[in-house]
């Protein structure tokens, strides 16, 4: 099911992908409006249990506003989803590459030996 379901949508997103796009704005902005609640609901019943819970309360105020935002202006929180994920892609990137010259060094200087407790099989 979940494969044909998965086909359905990237055959709509292909067809039509200025509404999945929206809909994918909305679909954020929802989930953010019921989290946000949600966080203010756990900030209320926590402050019998901890000190300081007024941090989950702002976070879930935060996170309202930031789901009102992406159905009031839906362009405006599509263009702010879209630097994000540039910018979680371009710093994972980065440290993908840089974890690749580590490795690579590390296998340079290291040929045919094992870290002591990395890689061998414990039994």
């Amino acid at each position: 099911m979940e494969g044909l379901l998965s086909i359905a949508i990237g055959v709509l997103a292909v067809l039509w992908p200025a509404s999945t796009a929206l809909t994918f704005v909305y679909l954020i902005g929802a989930w953010a409006v019921v989290s946000g609640v949600l966080e203010i609901a756990s900030a209320v019943r926590l402050r019998k249990v901890i000190a300081h819970e007024w941090a989950l309360g702002i976070a879930g105020a935060l996170a309202i506003a930031f789901g009102l935002l992406m159905f009031y202006q839906p362009l405006a929180g599509g263009l702010a989803v879209v630097w994000w994920l540039g910018a979680y892609a371009l710093i994972s990137g980065v440290m993908m590459i840089v974890l690749g010259f580590r490795l690579r060094g590390y296998a340079r200087t290291h040929r045919g030996e094992l870290p002591a407790e990395g890689l061998r099989q414990r039994v």
